[in-house]
């Protein structure tokens, strides 16, 4: 049968696009990005202000995208704002030099969000599609993210065409979409493998203005080899859960996992995988990176479900070849409904997650280096932690050489707050924050995970802010980072 709709080029789909609009767009990390028209919005956009005009878009998305989108807008100058959460280079120096505007928000939140107007409307939404059908039903590609509410709410549709990905992903996705306050009804997820919605999103075909083809992987990196600090956060993280099983803190039917994203989750995963005494296990999660998929193969992880498939081009596309083997082991779901808080509190999900630095008390923060200059964003972490059965923040306990403690007297930037967070690992140790006073937790974080060249100093902070519920020294609780901003070198703080 022939598409009713029409075929667009990148450039004439660009060529719609006014300054000024709001554009929702695919992907969640790189994984089902639209990368042909941002890339030709970006050269649209050099050619505009060249010519003296200004032209600058608002996007927003599931989370972060690839570089032909983030990336090449950003050097573009051609981002007005942004949310809710980056991970570019060149998107980052943007919204850190002031020149984008950007702000930081639970994904979980986003969609319900957009329904309700608050981030304005969505002029035109792109999106990525492995096949699309003449009455406007829409099989996505790697990543669901907030794609189904961008569609639902945009004036007008672009949708990417991408003949990289495999149509016969038709299956792999559970679109459901909860109604809004006050006609919302309970979630009706008991376990990680319950599918509630349909395998496309379904949109009136009359707002799909064109179809661009393409024929590109997803921009995933991959991750680096496990070194010897992420194997050891790995296996003291490994050790503690296996350690709360034996203990009959977790029940022996055992619990989904949820994993942020980066090498030290990566490692992490492996070292659950590995360990004997980690029973074979579920994952309710963001996304399903490389080490996921090893599991799924070994036997070791028996269903994955997230909202994006975030993995390597090479992983990718044995995934394809494999494609039967693993239909009845992973689900891809909107954002809403991976990071959805009732589900989570429900299926008692064990959450790990990365931190930037920790503070003697357990408050994190995720997102800003030095307090100031945003790294990524909060992304999901925020949905899952409070939420948890048991959450758990991983770092290593020096970062820059070892001329910065991860571990400080008082996070330069909150995230999570002590109230959420329960356990903190590093390669030295494991801190059990669960029953403990804030004197109490800092004794143990200095104990358990501060790097031995900054115990002294930590122990020196503590004892000289030894005082009232939660001991601190205003003048001196961020030592630590003036020192380093001064010297670059953490390790002769001086504390008074």
């Amino acid at each position: 049968m022939s598409s009713p709709f029409v075929t667009l080029t990148a450039d004439e789909a660009a060529a719609l696009i006014q300054n000024g609009q709001t554009l929702g767009v695919s992907g969640f990390t790189p994984a089902g990005a639209a990368k042909v028209v941002p890339k030709a919005l970006a050269v649209r956009a050099r050619a505009e202000h060249e010519a003296g005009r200004p032209f600058k878009v608002a996007i927003v998305s599931g989370a972060s995208t690839g570089d032909s989108l983030d990336g090449e807008l950003a050097r573009a100058d051609a981002i007005s704002w942004r949310t809710p959460y980056q991970s570019n280079k060149s998107l980052r120096e943007s919204i850190n030099a002031g020149r984008t505007r950007f702000f930081d928000m639970h994904l979980s939140h986003l969609p319900q969000q957009v329904r309700s107007g608050f981030l304005g409307d969505i002029d035109w939404t792109i999106v990525e599609a492995c096949d699309v059908s003449p009455s406007g039903e829409i099989t996505l590609t790697t990543s669901v993210g907030a794609s189904p509410t961008f569609l639902r709410c945009a004036k007008k549709i672009i949708i990417e065409l991408n003949r990289f990905h495999s149509p016969n992903l038709r299956g792999f996705h559970d679109i459901y979409e909860p109604q809004d306050p006050p006609y919302r009804q309970p979630i009706p997820i008991l376990r990680p493998s319950d599918r509630i919605g349909t395998p496309t999103v379904k949109v009136d075909p009359s707002k799909i203005v064109g179809i661009v083809e393409g024929n590109q992987p997803d921009e995933n990196a991959g991750f680096e080899p496990a070194d010897e600090t992420t194997e050891r956060i790995g296996n003291n993280v490994a050790e503690f859960i296996a350690g709360e099983l034996q203990a009959g803190r977790i029940p022996k039917e055992f619990l989904p996992i949820q994993s942020g994203v980066g090498n030290i989750a990566n490692a992490v995963l492996g070292s659950l995988g590995s360990h004997p005494g980690i029973p074979p296990f579920e994952m309710y999660s963001e996304v399903i990176q490389d080490s996921v998929i090893k599991l799924i193969r070994s036997g070791k992880l028996k269903f994955a479900t997230g909202t994006s498939l975030t993995i390597a081009k090479d992983v990718l596309l044995k995934f394809y070849e494999d494609l039967e083997f693993f239909r009845s082991r992973v689900l891809l779901r909107p954002q809403e409904i991976t990071n959805n808080p009732e589900i989570v509190r429900r299926l008692g999900i064990i959450t790990i997650n990365t931190a930037i630095e920790v503070d003697i008390f357990g408050n994190i923060n995720s997102t800003h280096i030095m307090g100031s200059n945003l790294m990524n964003g909060i992304g999901g972490s925020g949905d899952f932690t409070r939420n948890a059965h048991i959450s758990i923040f991983t770092c290593p306990s020096s970062a820059k050489g070892g001329k910065i403690s991860t571990i400080v007297p008082l996070v330069s930037h909150m995230d999570h707050s002590e109230h959420s967070v329960q356990v903190v690992v590093t390669e030295k140790g494991v801190a059990d924050l669960r029953g403990k006073t804030p004197n109490e937790r800092a004794r143990l974080i200095i104990e358990k995970c501060a790097h031995p060249q900054f115990h002294q100093l930590l122990m020196h902070y503590y004892e000289m802010s030894k005082q009232g519920q939660t001991p601190q020294t205003l003048s001196r609780a961020f030592a630590f980072h003036e020192q380093f901003l001064r010297t670059g070198d953490m390790r002769q703080t001086p504390l008074g």
